[in-house]
């Protein structure tokens, strides 16, 4: 049986300030506590791993390069603060949308849960007692088919997202404060 817990996290509103089709990494700025609370997460024992839907790769706008290249600029910022991601995942598909091979239906595009679930195939995780953080009702949704526990941020879309939540998600102001939540239930074995 697989032990290994995760916090799976979207990156554009929960990690980084929200700005439409992000990918060049002088436009990247952390939201305040976002890479204390990855620390904060990787030090208790959990992997962190990213889930990010990228359509403007289906749309275009740029390709799966520049996101690649956005993840290693991450790493680099959050190495200097002692900390990084085990892994990085997304979607670089849209239904509508895309153009060539990106425009199709697929099982990776949130909010449907096939990242959330490659990435536990992938590093042999326990989903039911894992956690995604997001600011969308997709996130939470992704999470929920992965059975993994969802908790929703108010940075990002999340403000405007809270209120189409089914009952029962938590909702925090933002990833430092879910990260801590998550840490303290985990050292108090709640």
């Amino acid at each position: 049986m697989t032990s290994r817990r995760a916090v799976f996290l979207d990156r554009d509103g929960t990690i980084n300030i929200e700005l439409e089709y992000l990918h060049r990494a002088e436009h990247f700025a952390f939201i305040p506590g976002a890479p204390q609370a990855i620390k904060l997460l990787k030090d208790a024992g959990f992997s962190v791993i990213v889930v990010t839907n990228q359509s403007g790769v289906a749309r275009g706008y740029y390709d799966e390069a520049a996101v690649r290249d956005l993840h290693r600029y991450m790493d680099s910022e959050l190495a200097r603060l002692g900390t990084g991601v085990d892994a990085y995942y997304f979607c670089p598909h849209h239904p509508e949308h895309g153009i060539g091979d990106y425009k199709k239906e697929c099982d990776c595009r949130k909010p449907l849960a096939g990242m959330l679930l490659q990435a536990a195939a992938d590093f042999s995780l326990d989903l039911k007692s894992s956690f995604i953080i997001g600011d969308k009702l997709a996130d939470m949704e992704a999470g929920l088919k992965a059975d993994c526990r969802p908790l929703l941020v108010r940075t990002g879309y999340g403000a405007a997202e809270s209120a189409k939540l089914p009952a029962g998600i938590p909702v925090f102001d933002d990833l430092l404060a879910a990260a801590r939540a998550i840490v303290n239930e985990s050292e108090n074995g709640i």
